[in-house]
This record gives structure tokens, sequence and C-alpha cells, in this order.
């Protein structure tokens, strides 16, 4: 539950989230700070009347200090990050000791964010969930949309929950596409609306694909949820795919109700599914 008497410090990534929260905050006059990382928050999120830091990815040591010295209570890490490589990183003494002590080659990106949620806790900051502030934003159970997947479209539905349970266990990535039950391509690197563009042109003749997207079994509910918006449906009518089937209560839909629409006029559907696997 919401603190309204409790400052949040906003880790913001890209996309539409951050300033979202922002706009919650403002609305509902909550103390806010946000650390804007470099190369990936979009700059027009923060207007000069936001309070907010920018730093690079290795640059944790200045980050944290910020929030201690802006008094933070509560933390929340939302937005796209786009995962650098070691060379790529020039971090402060703080983030390279961060990294030497998980020993961040043998983690993946899930492994990596659990590390870091601990960090901020050791700081006595706590670390909350979007979802906790914004619980809106969750994906609801069911098919949200006027078209309804039907048999061939469930059965792909079926065959990539599947192989999304197994590829998250890996930690490798949330999405899968599938089509008349084979497998044309799985999330990596790359995110999910790549994942998208790169499957269209290995579409057979029939019904086209199904992209499923489902949250990972050992995933932390407090960061990088499963997210799906506007860009995702224009990426999948562009692709020629039919729809989509997303982690409900386990995966965030931005700006619902033009999604939805949008997908309407697509006649391309969306249904929110509770995956058989009991996830942790």
């Amino acid at each position: 539950m919401e603190t309204k008497h409790k400052k949040l410090g906003i880790i913001a990534g890209g996309g539409e989230l951050p300033r979202i929260l922002i706009e919650h905050c403002r609305q509902n006059k909550r103390d806010f700070v946000v650390l804007s990382i470099e190369n990936n928050a979009d700059k027009d999120s923060f207007p000069n009347e936001v309070p907010h830091k920018w730093i690079r990815i290795g640059q944790a040591g200045s980050g944290f200090k910020y929030f201690a010295d802006e008094k933070v209570s509560e933390v929340v890490m939302i937005g796209t990050i786009r995962r650098p490589s070691l060379a790529d990183l020039v971090p402060d003494l703080r983030t390279a000791s961060f990294f030497a002590r998980v020993g961040m080659k043998s983690l993946g990106d899930d492994g990596i964010l659990r590390a870091l949620v601990k960090e901020i806790e050791s700081e006595n900051m706590r670390v909350v969930g979007i979802h906790e502030v914004l619980p809106d934003l969750l994906v609801h159970e069911g098919v949200l949309t006027k078209t309804k997947p039907d048999k061939k479209a469930l059965a792909d539905i079926a065959r990539g929950t599947e192989v999304a349970y197994c590829l998250g266990k890996l930690d490798v990535g949330q999405s899968v596409v599938v089509q008349q039950g084979l497998v044309l391509g799985v999330e990596g690197i790359e995110g999910t609306d790549a994942l998208i563009k790169r499957c269209g042109s290995y579409q057979r003749q029939g019904e086209g694909a199904v992209l499923v997207k489902l949250r990972k079994p050992q995933q932390d509910m407090r960061i990088d949820l499963p997210t799906i918006g506007m860009q995702t449906i224009e990426n999948l009518h562009q692709a020629g795919m039919r729809g989509l089937a997303v982690h409900a209560g386990n995966a965030l839909i931005v700006n619902e109700k033009a999604v939805i629409e949008t997908a309407n006029k697509y006649k391309m559907f969306i249904i929110g599914i509770v995956p058989q696997e009991r996830l942790s």
C-alpha cells in the first residue's frame, strides 16, 4: 500500500512509465525525486520543475548519495534500461565494489537486479514495485479486446507459455513468438519490440503469429515486470501478427484504454493469462 508521507526515489529508465509515475506523485502530492539514467530516460519527462539528477549506469554510488541527501525512504525502479556490456561501464568506486561482490559475469539480468535491490535496501531504503504505487497498471485476467483468440491461437498461446516459462527459469527473456505451433523466436538481449520485428518475416502463410509475454518464475515483482503498451500493438500490427497473451496480475499495461482501442481497430486480441506452472 502506498504511504504518501514517505519520500519516493524514482530510478527512471526509458518509456512512458516514469512520466506516468511522476504525474501520479504530483497529483497526489507525494514527495519524490528522480534519478534519470543517461542514454535511457527521455529528457522530455523531466522538466526543470521535476526534482531530478542525471547519472550514468556506472554511477550508482553518487545515486545512493543523492537519495540519502534527499532523505528518500522508498525506491521504485521503472522504465526500460538497455543493458550495457562490461566494456561500456565506467564505474565509480561504489559501483565497482558492487560488481566485484556480486560477480556480475555469473548473473543474468534478473540476478543483477535482485542484487541491486539488496544493495539499495542496505542503505535503509525500501524497494517497492510500481504495482504497489500504481496497481491499476497490472494486466487483468481474461480477454481484454473485442476479438477473442480462436482454438488455433489458444494452442499457440499454450505452446508459447510452455516455452516462455522455461526461458524465464533460465533468466534469458520474457517473450516468445509462436505460429501454428512453431516457435519463431525467443527474446534475448534485443527486447520484445525487436523480437516482434525479427519474427515478422519468419511467418508462414495462414493465421498470423502470437506473442506470449510472462514474468520469469523467480522474478521479483518489484523489478522489471513485463510491460506492454502502444508500441507493442503497433509493432504486432506492422508484423502481421494476430494478438498477444500477457501474464495477468504479473505484467503492466501502459495506457490501457488506448492500447485496447488500438487493438480493437486492428482486430487483434489481448488476453491476460495465468500460467498453470506455479510461480515463486
